[in-house]
């Protein structure tokens, strides 16, 4: 499902019904716990949390235009999925995402490689998201993202 929307207020009003109140929610939580650098902003055409030209002029090496991305949240035709960089780039980061989910949601973990997705609203671990968004800063995240990408 493309967001519909060109900026990050659009995008978070115009949502099917049912997931204006959890999305925006997600959002807030994200954006109460995201680090001094990041900021909200449309990447790849959807909410994104990301590092500004103005931090990383390289922009991401897939599309040097985008800045560079670190998380964000899409409504999916089923599901609310919550995008996360750093869980995909470090793998002690994804442990511990692993082994904390249990304790905050009573659903399995629905995750891919750095997308995790929330079907049932009423489990999103928001407490969880907002610890998880703190724990990589500015400056960690281009590291990490300059050291895999030299790999």
């Amino acid at each position: 499902m493309k967001a519909i929307g060109k900026t990050v207020k659009e995008i978070l009003i115009n949502l099917p019904e049912d997931r204006v109140e959890p999305f925006n929610k997600l959002h807030d939580v994200i954006m109460k716990n995201l680090p001094k650098g990041f900021e909200a902003g449309i990447s790849y055409g959807g909410l994104g949390y990301v590092v500004p030209h103005s931090l990383y002029p390289d922009g991401y090496h897939c599309k040097p235009s985008e800045p560079l991305p670190f998380a964000g949240i899409a409504s999916q035709k089923n599901s609310i999925n919550f995008y996360h960089m750093g869980i995909y780039g470090d793998a002690k980061l994804l442990d511990w995402f692993v082994k904390e989910y249990p304790k905050h949601s009573s659903q399995k973990l629905d995750m891919g490689k750095s997308c995790v997705r929330f079907k049932k609203m009423d489990q999103i671990p928001y407490k969880l998201i907002g610890q998880l968004m703190k724990k990589i800063s500015v400056k960690k995240w281009i590291d990490n993202y300059e050291a895999n990408l030299k790999r």
